[in-house]
């Protein structure tokens, strides 16, 4: 653990602000972009194949779909549909693999999306954004995709797109999740509201004020019955639909701690291995303001059923800047403002893995393999592997061999010798003893 040069999975040509892995066919998708300046640099959707090969993962590009003016800051995976955060919008765009017939076909497809795109005005221009204008490209019709090989291929086209922040001065999207039934989408932004809209017919739900300024997390519940909110507010707001149901404090036992030092920047829920019906919420405290010797920041657990605190533990000094739960419950990833990954145990919020500044900048989100079939082939002799990404382009991989533990017999056989060993001894020690 400590500061060490991490090799780089892959690295794209603008900057990366999002990162997931689709848990059925195991690709790594990952945007971002520069936004609406034309600077040159682009805004995509970059498609990852990925594969281990002795013991070390490698990547490659199998598709880029390029998001015109719009860079994808956030988004969410729900079946072979990504909900991506552009702007103040959710843009919905299904993906689809099949095998090469001619050219027909992906050519209406691109068409299909540069209609749809067409018409839609330009809300905004990302603030303090870098990037190109791919309007022009997108209107000549070019390629869908940088393909790995000519046999197969990946299609992106849009499917429907909600407004889902109504800020006047500066509309942006701040998180998205699908529930895990796939039946709502709900997303948060700078305006402080929560709109969810019923899926997939995008019919609106609910729209409620949650939040005082910006809202940085949010998370659902498996059986949709809580919905966790975290904003800028210095508020952690539990809700059963549109109604409060408690606030959360995570320092009510630390008298040290006074009110409006920290604040909450993001929430989780997760399992808890071998324990079907149990349920967690982790979240992540950081200080309001930054002194000249940094203080601690704050990795908390509560009970995810009646939100009852567990445990609370500091993580570090440096500002956390993403946190994510491995599918099992197993482990917690979290990402920090200066470029540094760790990986925490769940159970004891104790850390196991730690690079210090494994990215040059601001480490913007992170993902754990997943445990379906494809996840486990690819993390290989590894008992978790997670991706992340930051503004310096790289995404990286980072991972967790397993720890090994003794065979049974092998502990038998231990036990027989030191006590055959004890015998000699205590034999030759004291002749006669037996």
């Amino acid at each position: 653990m400590g500061k060490r040069r991490m090799p780089d999975l892959y690295r794209a040509p603008f900057p990366l602000y999002t990162i997931k892995v689709d848990p059925k066919t195991g690709w790594v998708i990952t945007a971002g972009g520069g936004g609406a300046s034309k600077t040159g640099i682009k805004n995509a959707v970059h498609f990852l194949g990925l594969e281990l090969v002795g013991g070390q993962h490698s990547a490659t590009l199998l598709h880029s779909h390029d998001t015109d003016t719009h860079a994808t800051m956030n988004m969410a995976i729900g079946g072979d549909v990504i909900a991506a955060g552009q702007d103040g919008r959710c843009s919905l765009m299904r993906f689809r693999q099949h095998q090469t017939r001619g050219k027909a076909k992906v050519g209406k497809e691109r068409m299909e999306w540069v209609d749809n795109e067409q018409g839609t005005a330009r809300r905004r221009a990302r603030k303090g954004g870098k990037g190109g204008d791919g309007a022009a490209e997108a209107a000549a019709g070019s390629d869908v995709s940088d393909m790995k090989d000519d046999t197969t291929q990946i299609s992106v086209y849009t499917i429907g797109e909600v407004q889902s922040d109504l800020n006047p001065q500066d509309p942006l999207q701040k998180c998205v999740r699908f529930s895990p039934d796939l039946s709502l989408l709900l997303a948060g932004g700078t305006d402080g509201h929560i709109r969810v809209w019923e899926y997939p017919s995008l019919k609106e739900k609910l729209d409620f004020k949650a939040h005082e300024g910006e809202i940085e997390d949010l998370d659902i519940s498996p059986n949709n019955k809580h919905l966790v909110t975290v904003g800028r507010d210095f508020a952690c707001s539990v809700w059963s639909g549109n109604q409060l149901a408690m606030s959360l404090c995570w320092h009510e036992k630390m008298p040290r701690i006074t009110e409006k030092t920290y604040r909450y920047m993001s929430c989780r829920f997760g399992k808890v291995e071998d324990q079907k019906d149990a349920l967690r919420l982790y979240t992540v405290q950081i200080p309001h303001k930054r002194d000249r010797k940094p203080p601690q920041c704050y990795l908390s657990k509560w009970d995810g059923k009646n939100f009852l605190p567990m445990l609370t533990n500091p993580c570090g000094t440096e500002v956390i800047s993403a946190l994510t739960v491995s599918d099992s419950g197993t482990f917690l990833g979290l990402g920090t403002v200066t470029g540094s990954v760790a990986i925490y145990i769940a159970f004891s919020l104790q850390k196991l893995y730690y690079v210090q500044e494994s990215h040059g900048i601001v480490v913007t989100d992170l993902a754990f393999l997943p445990n379906t079939f494809k996840g486990q082939h690819m993390k290989g002799n590894y008992e978790a592997a997670m991706l992340s990404v930051a503004v310096d382009s790289r995404c990286q991989m980072h991972t967790i061999r397993n720890r090994r533990s003794f065979p049974i017999w092998l502990v038998l056989c231990f036990c027989v010798l030191m006590l055959v060993g004890a015998v000699l001894l205590l034999q030759h020690l004291f002749p006669g003893f037996m």
